[in-house]
């Protein structure tokens, strides 16, 4: 990704986007994870191919008074901490800066590779995870 490139995406993320923690079992630690959601889907399909996220549709339960809206997904770690890098410089929402930031410094000190929590490691995670929910 070039840095118009990242630039453009840090502005979609910051203005239609979130950056969050999400479990994607039920009984699993939260991860980072970015979304945008959009009613423009051509958009969401370039997102995509720049980032690698999933573009899905939303229900439209009325028709006749909404468009439909679609949300793009990047759930995989890696990819989430590489776009966060690459567009950290660009970001100007306070909040999802700080989010982002949050991520970066901290995600990978309180995950082990394994998914094996020692006790001490298990209530650095849930503290991070607090954390960030109350940025």
């Amino acid at each position: 990704m070039v840095d118009w490139e990242a630039s453009y995406l840090a502005g979609i993320i910051d203005g239609e986007g979130s950056i969050t923690l999400t479990r994607i079992h039920k009984n699993e630690h939260r991860r980072p994870c970015i979304t945008i959601a959009s009613t423009d889907k051509e958009l969401l399909d370039y997102v995509s191919s720049l980032t690698g996220g999933i573009v899905l549709n939303k229900k439209n339960y009325n028709p006749e008074k909404h468009k439909d809206s679609y949300t793009l997904t990047i759930k995989k770690k890696q990819k989430v901490i590489e776009i966060l890098e690459l567009i950290t410089v660009f970001r100007r929402v306070e909040k999802k800066k700080q989010r982002a930031k949050w991520i970066l410094d901290n995600y990978d000190k309180v995950t082990p590779r394994n998914g094996k929590y020692s006790l001490e490691l298990l209530e650095e995670k849930l503290l991070f995870e607090e954390k960030f929910f109350e940025i």
